[in-house]
């Protein structure tokens, strides 16, 4: 495993060095005290472990443009709490509060190690462009994502939407929202679910800033104020 460590405090990054050192696994730690060190290095990490707060760009600003590199596994690190929300929705593993502990780098590696072990598609069984393969009763199915009128997120699971049908996989909405087959089909309105717009029938602002969206299927979704200035993509469909 090549881990990078982000970090503007040297001691922490030589604390975070030593625990590493003692999983076996670990065959490459390497760091860097701000996001333009960390995306001048070269190669590939299979996981960064970020501090948030950092002078210049923030780990959350580092971690979007890691993600474009391909990044897999990301784990953010703090002395405080009130990102962990946004850690999550930007498909970290796991939120490390310092002084780290080694039981808990422990757990946050044991789901590393679980998400690197899912097997990476290949080539020749990648769906063809619009669709996507799914996992439904221990059989693999492969469905259009045209039809998948939203996606909502909980935990590290994703739930496509098909009414009557829904589609279970592992991963977070920010991850999803991200893969080049998905790209342009769904908009986010809310921290927990993206849209389809193409099935979006009607949009009813409310006086508190929200909006509530009625999919094709009737079912109701909000659209929360931080989203509010999508609406005006969100004709309802014909």
């Amino acid at each position: 495993m090549r881990v990078l460590v982000v970090d503007d405090e040297p001691a922490a990054r030589a604390k975070l060095r030593r625990l590493l050192a003692a999983h076996a696994d670990v065959a490459v730690v390497e760091e860097a005290a701000d996001a333009p060190a960390a995306l001048g290095l070269a190669g590939h990490f299979d996981l960064a472990i970020l501090d948030i707060e950092m002078p210049g760009s923030s780990g959350l600003q580092l971690a979007e443009a890691l993600r474009l590199r391909g990044l897999r596994c990301l784990i953010f690190s703090t002395a405080h709490t009130e990102h962990a929300l946004q850690a999550f929705e930007l498909g970290a593993l796991d939120y490390l509060h310092k002084p780290y502990l080694p039981e808990r780098l422990a757990t946050a590696l044991k789901r590393v190690r679980e998400q690197l072990a899912l097997p990476a598609l290949q080539p020749s069984l990648a769906a063809p462009p619009g669709e996507w393969w799914v996992e439904h009763r221990e059989q693999r199915l492969r469905i259009r994502l045209s039809e998948v009128q939203w996606v909502s997120a909980a935990d590290n699971y994703l739930a496509l939407h098909l009414p009557p049908q829904q589609y279970l996989e592992r991963g977070t909405l920010a991850a999803a929202l991200e893969r080049p087959a998905w790209a342009g089909l769904f908009l986010r309105v809310h921290r927990s679910h993206a849209v389809n717009p193409q099935h979006v029938m009607q949009c009813q602002p409310l006086p508190s800033g929200e909006a509530v969206l009625t999919m094709r299927c009737g079912q109701e979704l909000r659209v929360s104020r931080a989203h509010r200035s999508l609406l005006q993509q969100l004709a309802p469909a014909r």
